[in-house]
């Protein structure tokens, strides 16, 4: 073969290889391994040490705040909030329906684990049409609750969404008994390391199902591992309490007495908080060691705006040792140290969450408000505008870029 044949054959190969790279599975596939290789690379960059330690705190306290007593406020003022039904007992086994099972794409467990129990309500879409509207860029790693629950809410009305903290086993299997999946967040251990010294920790979505006393297991649609996942009563507790107990419930509208019933005081949001927030003192004060605890305690503390004591909590959470990748899906310590003016806690930990994901909206948007608070208005712009290109139409971006534009 002649050289000039030789040369036309090696441009045909490659002009083939970019237009089969566009093939959206075909890209995908090699999005996902350029970006594993991308954060390995960083990582030997930046090595991936412990969340960084606080600083110590001007108020010198370092103390938890005094216990409150788990309460039932008034909702709407002078409106009590529904009252807790007379529990009736539990069946010892249930199973609901299982949705058409969605395995998830590139970063995707949120939207592909809402999308199952969307399904379970009749919805014809998938991952794609809820990620195109909430995380449009997909190496975007992570989707917060009210994202989700925001997707519900605006595209698919004839639904509805709520969320809430402080769940218990005891609660989820009432939710099921009663016919309602529950999403959960919980923890995800990776099988092979994203970089040197990687703890391997994640997070990850999962949609319950069913459940079984004499087994003592429930049962979840797993958007990675597979649908009918079982997890252990005990595995479920310990992978659901460094995100608060979250849990998700999407309902139909003639449903929404029902679940205030179950939930009873919980269903208020200021009730729901101020119950976690009881339950999280509880739990530093009977494991002091548990930096999850301390730190669903900052945070529970936080939604009261005592950011003092949310520090504080943060502080201890961060001593006794955080995952690498905990500040890529919350972010309760970079407003709390706004808040409490603690910029030099603030640049630490938004720089550190950046070598671990740089892509990460959130702790952009939060070091460019360090950098404002320090004066460095064209730093903070720039990373504003670094925030709303990693997330489209991200509102807190914006606000920022306009209030300081105007």
């Amino acid at each position: 073969m002649s050289k000039k044949k030789t040369l036309l054959v090696i441009v045909g190969l490659i002009v083939l290889a970019l237009i089969l790279s566009q093939v959206p599975p075909i890209k995908q596939r090699l999005s996902w391994r350029v970006e594993i290789v991308k954060t390995y690379l960083r990582g030997i960059i930046y090595p991936a040490g412990p969340v960084p330690t606080a600083m110590p705190s001007p108020t010198g306290s370092n103390n938890a705040p005094t216990p409150t007593s788990r309460v039932a406020p008034t909702a709407g003022g002078d409106q009590a909030a529904p009252p807790t039904a007379t529990p009736e007992p539990l069946p010892a086994q249930v199973s609901l329906p299982v949705p058409e099972y969605e395995l998830q794409g590139m970063n995707n467990c949120g939207p592909a684990t809402l999308t199952m129990a969307l399904r379970y309500y009749g919805w014809d879409g998938n991952q794609y049409d809820i990620s195109d509207i909430i995380k449009p860029v997909p190496q975007d790693r992570n989707v917060n609750p009210d994202e989700m629950a925001y997707y519900v809410r605006n595209y698919a009305g004839w639904l509805r969404a709520e969320y809430r903290v402080g769940g218990t086993p005891d609660l989820l299997k009432r939710l099921l008994a009663a016919g309602y999946p529950v999403i959960i967040e919980e923890t995800f251990h990776f099988d092979t390391p994203y970089w040197p010294n990687d703890d391997l920790w994640a997070a990850h979505y999962m949609l319950l199902t069913a459940y079984d006393d004499a087994s003592r297991v429930f049962t979840g649609q797993d958007s990675f591992y597979g649908p009918d996942q079982p997890i252990s009563y005990d595995d479920l507790d310990e992978n659901w309490r460094p995100f608060n107990y979250v849990y998700m419930l999407i309902y139909l509208p003639d449903d929404e007495a029902e679940l205030q019933t179950i939930l009873g005081a919980d269903w208020d949001e200021d009730a729901n908080r101020q119950n976690a927030l009881a339950a999280s003192q509880a739990a530093t004060a009977s494991h002091p060691d548990d930096a999850f605890a301390w730190f669903n305690l900052g945070t529970n503390l936080l939604y009261f705006e005592r950011y003092t004591e949310s520090a504080d909590a943060y502080d201890t959470a961060r001593n006794l040792g955080l995952p690498q990748r905990m500040l890529r899906y919350q972010f309760g310590p970079f407003i709390t140290y706004f808040q409490a003016n603690r910029i030099d806690d603030l640049l630490t930990l938004t720089q550190y969450a950046l070598q671990r994901t740089p892509n990460s909206e959130e702790a952009l948007l939060w070091r460019g408000w360090a950098r404002y608070r320090q004066g460095d208005i064209k730093g903070a712009v720039t990373d504003w505008e670094s925030a709303l290109h990693h997330r489209p139409g991200y509102p807190d971006a914006q606000y920022a870029l306009d209030f300081v534009r105007n």
